[in-house]
């Protein structure tokens, strides 16, 4: 099909799993491309670190592959820049090239857009040009445009989500087989869903990444991956996912950014990363293997939720694509997307003032008082306990208490005060609770 004007021309950084996968897009749809772009697309170059390497049945002429990604980023006849090779630099460099240049920049790399967006927008406002990242999170879930446009004329509260398929897919396992930690990592690695070294996925790093992401366009603030409290779920045990079974809950590694008011009551945005217990009549509890999903509240709106696949090569050049069709459709209307909003310049929150909800279990000693002295702490940090639960005689003596909510520097003051008991022999756990259970 010929539309009879000039082809969009395509730069793509990078041709790993996510790259392969747009490129066999780019031809496979081509025709309906054209279509509903008004013009062709045409990639005339791909930058590489090893353009020799054997790359399957890639349908692409080995000539477009180039080890100089800068060179082919200030090349006049590329009008689109697709990067999906990662990383701070040189990747920050290549794409301010790009904006200030006036070129579209279609990218997945969350790293950068946590640690810099800032630069990368203002770059963009410089050369007047698209900054389109669809695919830095949740994969092929339609969800950042949403917050971008779709929600624009609304108020956004609170953004709840899972954004991270490799430790939804650990919990999961653990939660359905009674495994521990170790043994369903082992599993995730064997599936392929774990890299070889897990950190940046079991420690929250990931999703920390994208929490920053969502809570920039969700309150119109920047937000970067240094103001997001973070902490891993490497030291979710079995026990604690059985208890929370026993409270008709789960855990889930979630991201939650809420906008409202400080400790002096000042508008304000908190975002934090951290395994917590939900009940399973939550909707994100129903959330397994490794799917994403996020859960939208806003003031007019109400509750929105997005879920689907948010990782792997397919789902993730497919959200990519559709930042490309966007992107070329802009410049053939001679128009641009809409600039970045952070109007709003919120403070960012500490930890110690999020409210929130303690699961706490303590081994003590089984005698007379234990309960009453401890539940002496609670109060002297003024945080009230919800249910208290104990199991085990002797020295197997264990209470399991919940808390109401409360600001988190108060819940850990009162953990603090807990460990320096000698009635208490250890903490077995303290996981967070959210969800109104």
């Amino acid at each position: 099909m010929s539309s009879g004007k000039p082809a969009v021309r395509l730069a793509l950084l990078g041709c790993g799993t996510v790259g392969s996968e747009v490129v066999r897009l780019l031809h496979d749809q081509a025709e309906d491309l054209t279509a509903r772009i008004g013009a062709p697309l045409e990639l005339v170059g791909i930058a590489v670190r090893r353009p020799g390497r054997q790359r399957g049945d890639l349908p692409v002429d080995p000539s477009l592959f180039t080890t100089d990604a800068l060179g082919l980023v200030k090349r006049d006849d590329v009008d689109v820049v697709i990067e999906v090779v990662g990383g701070i630099e040189p990747a920050r460099t290549w794409l301010t090239e790009a904006l200030g240049a006036g070129k579209s920049v279609v990218t997945a790399n969350k790293a950068l857009l946590a640690e810099d967006g800032a630069t990368l927008h203002d770059a963009a406002t410089q050369g007047d040009a698209d900054l389109y990242y669809e695919a830095s999170v949740a994969g092929a879930i339609p969800l950042l445009r949403p917050l971008r446009e779709s929600l624009h004329g609304d108020r956004v509260t609170r953004v709840t989500g899972i954004v991270n398929g490799t430790t939804n897919f650990i919990l999961s396992s653990m939660d359905a087989t009674g495994a521990g930690f170790g043994e369903a990592l082992e599993e995730a690695t064997d599936l392929g869903y774990a890299e070889a070294d897990p950190t940046a996925d079991v420690e929250g790093f990931d999703a920390a990444a994208k929490a920053a992401i969502l809570a920039s366009l969700a309150f119109h603030t920047r937000v970067t991956a240094a103001d997001v409290f973070r902490e891993g779920m490497t030291g979710v045990t079995a026990a604690d996912v059985a208890s929370a079974k026993e409270m008709g809950c789960t855990i889930k590694l979630l991201c939650i950014a809420e906008r409202g008011p400080d400790s002096t009551g000042q508008e304000s945005v908190s975002v934090r990363v951290h395994p917590a217990m939900i009940p399973r009549s939550h909707p994100l509890a129903s959330v397994g293997d490794a799917f994403n999903a996020v859960f939208v509240e806003a003031e007019a709106a109400g509750q929105l939720m997005f879920y689907g696949r948010g990782a792997g090569g397919t789902p993730t050049a497919s959200a990519v694509l559709g930042d490309i069709v966007a992107a070329a459709r802009n410049r053939l209307a001679g128009t641009r997307a809409p600039s970045e909003s952070a109007y709003a310049h919120l403070p960012i929150r500490p930890i110690g003032e999020a409210v929130t909800r303690y699961h706490i279990s303590l081994d003590v000693a089984d005698r007379q008082g234990v309960l009453a002295t401890v539940a002496g702490v609670f109060a002297k940090h003024e945080v009230s306990i919800a249910t208290v639960r104990q199991s085990g005689r002797d020295e197997d003596a264990t209470l399991v208490i919940v808390t109401h909510g409360a600001p988190d520097a108060n819940l850990a003051a009162t953990v603090e005060d807990l460990r320096s008991l000698d009635i208490v022999r250890s903490i077995a756990s303290v996981l967070r609770v959210e969800g109104g259970v």
